[in-house]
């Protein structure tokens, strides 16, 4: 198995007093040390408007942590197509493509958060169309040799000319968080890679990973197209494992605050489906080595060959990992 970080950062850490930046550094030293340690990725979230203090700058974070590693892949998960400028994403991206030498992996997504599409003013209904238009209009300014124009529902542009070109060919690769057969399809059919949530049954993962692989197009399968998110944390004692699913329930229950909509009885989120007691936490890899070595191993029967995990942001958990739990796998 390939082990990868999908992270998030708070601009002051964990200390809500504590010097201004002082999260962002963290996060920056907590990814060398990944380096390091021989860790394939890292994945940066993207959201707005919590009052959480949270990273939402996501390509300018990558773009520091470009600087300061060589060969972690640099990911995002996910960028919220819906709320963004495809072309002004574009040259972003080629940019940060360019600086890290070729390392970028642009995970993007559709969006979930009823408070995000709230603040931004944009309606959740249009998450589809603004999605597919701003994939058509970000690969066009990638690949298009010359200038071109696009006439959309959402956006215009007349005779432009999109530069930087990314390092890689034709493009950084695309990876779509998705969760229906419909959503993973299309990712399949236009040949992007995938990202699985962490809150899925491994015999659900298996499902979703057959699905791709029988609708995929334009290349042959390779399991390191899909991405699997697992909530980690080793645990020495019951204690801390049960300490450490007590913040895994509260931040859950954060996240499906602001995902829900106040006016609607049903709702897009997939994190709402998972919001009975216990849920949420039910299929995350909590206590000791053997136990998580045990879960990882399962999800590799399942034909899982690339993992994401959400660690707290604490060097300790690195060392544990990899120390304690990858030579049980491994055995």
């Amino acid at each position: 198995m390939r082990f990868g970080l999908l992270c998030s950062a708070r601009a002051a850490g964990d200390a809500e007093s504590g010097p201004s930046g002082q999260g962002l550094r963290d996060w920056m030293e907590f990814n060398e040390e990944a380096e390091r340690l021989g860790f394939y990725s890292s994945f940066l979230v993207e959201h707005h408007f919590t009052g959480w203090d949270q990273v939402s700058a996501t390509l300018m974070m990558l773009a520091c942590l470009a600087m300061r590693t060589s060969t972690m892949r640099l990911g995002s998960g996910v960028l919220v197509l819906p709320w963004h400028n495809p072309v002004l994403l574009a040259e972003q991206a080629a940019t940060l493509d360019l600086v890290s030498g070729g390392r970028l992996d642009l995970g993007v997504g559709k969006g979930y958060r009823h408070s995000e599409f709230l603040g931004f003013g944009i309606a959740p209904q249009e998450s589809d169309g603004r999605f597919d238009e701003a994939v058509e209009v970000m690969t066009r300014s990638w690949t298009s040799a010359g200038r071109f124009s696009h006439a959309g529902t959402y956006w215009q542009f007349e005779d432009i000319v999109v530069e930087p070109k990314p390092c890689q060919s034709p493009h950084p690769p695309l990876w779509m968080a998705a969760r229906s057969d419909t959503s993973i399809t299309r990712a399949a059919v236009a040949g992007h890679s995938l990202i699985l949530d962490q809150y899925a049954a491994p015999a659900q993962i298996a499902d979703r990973i057959a699905t791709y692989r029988t609708r995929l197009t334009g290349r042959p399968y390779d399991p390191m197209d899909v991405a699997v998110a697992r909530h980690v944390h080793v645990a020495d004692t019951g204690a801390e494992t049960t300490a450490a699913r007590r913040r895994l329930a509260a931040a859950t229950e954060r996240i499906l605050r602001v995902a829900r909509h106040p006016g609607l009885p049903e709702n897009r989120s997939h994190v709402l489906g998972y919001q009975q007691p216990g849920a949420a936490d039910a299929h995350a890899l909590y206590g000791p080595p053997d136990q998580i070595a045990e879960g990882l191993a399962e999800l590799q029967e399942t034909g899982v060959a690339y993992v994401l995990l959400i660690l707290e942001t604490d060097v300790a958990q690195l060392h544990r990992f990899c120390a304690d739990v990858i030579p049980r796998l491994a055995r």
